[in-house]
């Protein structure tokens, strides 16, 4: 879901830190959570200003289980990581995928939801005739059959323009496995669909769990999702919480509460009431 401008502070981050060394345990009376209020249906705003979605509806859950209390701020994404390792806040839920640059930096709960990367484009559209040989493209290894499955993709977008949000993983894989298409790059998810819907761009690429809620909504009802399910390499292991490396207690505490919520039923039923599908993880 949300990489590439943050890879320069990733790596200044990770030059500059120092192993800690083992720490005391702490009694945790509250925590505070910082979230982008601007990726729904994870995170978002009603009309009054409330903070709303999946991960502010989990971050009650989980304290709840861990009898703490939590607090959720906004943080602009770029400065979402740095701000947690300069101490501002204790935790990051966002809807961030777990991946090796950024575990360079800081740690993550074990995935709470996973879900595929798409392509979307309006109806109509050349783009939608897209006949891939594979329906799910994993990245972790690159052979030659997903190779071709790329070339195809690049093929497909020739004389197009592709919109992703800025400083994400579909960022990242655009620039890294589709080096030849043309490329928009956005400041919010809303701004990008906005000039999809415009004609400004041709296709967009985001996470299922974000177009799946979009095609229900009437921004949404003139578009249609395409192309592989795309997992792995640059979209990382799934979505988790990110914390500071040293915070070793609170990952513990996190996810013994991520994982009774799995069991319980209660990430399924989010992931139905948010999302419209099941997207918890699968072992």
């Amino acid at each position: 879901m949300k990489i590439s401008k943050l890879n320069t502070l990733l790596a200044m981050l990770a030059g500059a830190m120092v192993v800690a060394g083992p720490s005391a345990a702490k009694d945790y009376k509250s925590i505070t959570f910082a979230t982008d209020a601007t990726f729904a249906p994870f995170e978002s705003k009603d009309a009054s200003g409330k903070l709303m979605g999946f991960d502010i509806d989990l971050g009650k859950d989980l304290c709840s289980r861990m009898k703490i209390e939590c607090t959720v701020i906004e943080q602009a994404w770029d400065g979402i990581i740095p701000s947690l390792v300069a101490g501002r806040y204790d935790a990051i839920l966002a809807a961030m995928d777990i991946n090796a640059e950024r575990e360079k930096v800081i740690s993550f709960t074990e995935p709470y939801i996973k879900t595929p990367v798409r392509f979307i484009a309006p109806n109509g559209s050349s783009l939608l005739e897209f006949n891939g040989t594979l329906e799910d493209l994993t990245l972790d290894e690159v052979g030659p059959e997903e190779q071709a499955e790329l070339d195809k993709l690049t093929a497909a977008f020739e004389g197009k323009k592709v919109g992703v949000q800025v400083s994400t993983t579909t960022e990242a894989f655009m620039k890294n496995f589709m080096p030849n298409v043309e490329l928009a790059s956005y400041d919010t998810p809303d701004n990008m669909i906005l000039d999809l819907t415009s004609g400004r761009i041709d296709a967009s690429l985001s996470t299922l769990a974000r177009l799946k809620p979009l095609l229900e909504k009437p921004e949404g009802k003139d578009l249609t999702i395409f192309g592989p399910n795309m997992t792995g390499g640059p979209f990382g292991k799934g979505t988790g919480i990110g914390l500071r490396k040293e915070d070793g207690q609170l990952r513990e505490m996190l996810n013994k509460a991520i994982a009774e919520a799995i069991a319980d039923g209660t990430m399924k039923n989010l992931s139905m009431k948010w999302l419209g599908f099941d997207a918890t993880p699968k072992k």
